[in-house]
């Protein structure tokens, strides 16, 4: 007998959280019952949705009688459970309950999988219940099933992300029309792309717990929020930009986790999140407004990109259905729950291991031997200069020339580059070290 006519009973279906993408899944599950049930094998029944509190509208698509503020009964009860709560507590405790009971959990919670993914995966292997979190990273963009299935037999080097849409449409707008960061942020809060606190945004944290996850698979290890480095975009100017695009490139947000070497030649991976300069031509360049995109290399496959709406109710309500469906099927047939595919400990590497090509802004006197001193204190250092562009300040009468120096390098390590840039600062010449910003890409 095929799957589509083998009688099965109803999977019961338990909702903790009704915001943006709580509600448009619980919209999805009940307005398109029949075609996600035939394409579980089961039909799935909505049977609650836990809410902190039952007062208030929660559209039209949503009976109150499914509304709860028990949830710890409610997941007791389920044969799959939906985490779209948000934060650590009680979405950690709940999820955990789920498992206990034997329940599939479907979540978005890239806070928390960031932070206790580890514990979160090894209960879920023991209890052999599935636990996927596809909507955690890129919002609709399908990236983590395909690196966790569709590459598991190829060898993935790095991993370029565009990771967060607050942060891309606020650079973006800065690159396109000027606006310097407080005005492109104020845009993106009025048209909802920004929270009113957009700290975790801007500041870079909400990408460098999806770079956690994403190296975590990538490279079958399990990498913490605290083996991320992070920067975020608030120290980037309309200046920085301006002259990124006046040498070919644009700023963008990059998660990047890649698998490189320490000093005694040994694998470790690189994980890290910050400002980034990229050339025009490469793919995601072009990657605007609060979009996302994953950019892939692999020894075989070669580079892949995967681009599409990054936040979002609808959107990321596609992806939780995609495991929902995907978990339901798995149920009907039989067979052990997926999680990940760990196979060994690569360590996480410091930031001052990597090598790459940066971007140094310095302001300067305009004085004879300026270049060439600095140039002696990056050539101490081993870092080589690729190209350096002078743009002469006309001064006010009877006021000392200043000039502003736009130095791109070769590879180099952090350290090297930490250090030179030190020196250099240290310069009677040197009024100010504008920017120091990495290169990614050439």
């Amino acid at each position: 007998m095929s799957l589509s006519e083998a009688p099965a009973n109803p999977l019961r279906v338990a909702l903790l959280g009704a915001g943006n993408v709580g509600s448009q899944v619980a919209r999805i599950l009940l307005d398109d019952a029949a075609a996600l049930g035939s394409r579980a094998g089961a039909p799935l029944e909505l049977v609650g949705i836990a809410v902190r509190s039952l007062e208030g509208d929660r559209g039209p698509g949503i009976p109150r009688a499914l509304l709860t503020t028990d949830a710890e009964s409610l997941v007791e009860d389920a044969d799959i459970v939906i985490e779209l709560m948000g934060g650590i507590e009680p979405a950690r405790s709940l999820i955990l309950r789920a498992i206990e009971h034997g329940a599939t959990v479907v979540s978005g919670n890239k806070a928390l999988f960031a932070q206790d993914g580890p514990a979160l995966y090894e209960k879920a292997d023991a209890a052999g219940v599935q636990l996927s979190y596809e909507a955690a990273v890129a919002g609709a963009i399908p990236i983590l099933r395909p690196i966790r299935d569709s590459l598991s037999g190829d060898r993935i080097t790095r991993v370029l992300g565009i990771v967060n849409g607050t942060t891309n449409y606020i650079l973006d707008q800065m690159d396109t029309t000027g606006a310097q960061f407080a005005d492109a942020l104020r845009a993106a809060q009025e048209l909802g792309y920004a929270e009113a606190y957009p700290t975790a945004d801007v500041e870079g944290h909400d990408a460098a717990a999806k770079a956690a996850i994403l190296a975590s698979l990538s490279f079958h290890t399990r990498f913490a929020l605290e083996n991320v480095y992070c920067e975020g975009i608030t120290q980037v100017t309309a200046d920085d930009i301006a002259a990124a695009k006046a040498d070919g490139y644009v700023i963008k947000l990059l998660a990047i986790a890649e698998l490189l070497s320490d000093e005694a030649g040994d694998p470790g991976v690189s994980v890290r999140v910050h400002p980034t300069l990229l050339p025009r031509d490469h793919p995601l360049a072009a990657v605007h407004g609060a979009f996302n995109a994953v950019f892939v290399e692999a020894e075989n496959a070669g580079e892949l990109m995967f681009y599409g709406q990054g936040a979002g109710g609808t959107p990321t309500a596609s992806a939780v259905l995609g495991d929902v469906v995907s978990a339901a099927r798995r149920m009907v047939l039989g067979g052990p729950g997926r999680t990940e595919t760990t196979t060994g400990h690569v360590p996480a590497l410091s930031i001052d291991t990597v090598s790459t090509s940066y971007c140094i802004g310095l302001d300067v006197a305009d004085q004879p031997g300026v270049l060439a001193r600095i140039a002696a204190i990056f050539a101490d250092n081993g870092v080589s200069i690729e190209t350096m562009r002078q743009s002469i300040h006309q001064p006010d009468p009877g006021a000392e020339g200043t000039a502003e120096l736009r130095i791109v390098t070769h590879r180099a390590t952090e350290a090297s580059l930490a250090a030179t840039v030190k020196q250099v600062a240290a310069l009677p010449v040197i009024r100010s070290v504008t920017s120091v910003l990495r290169v990614e890409g050439i």
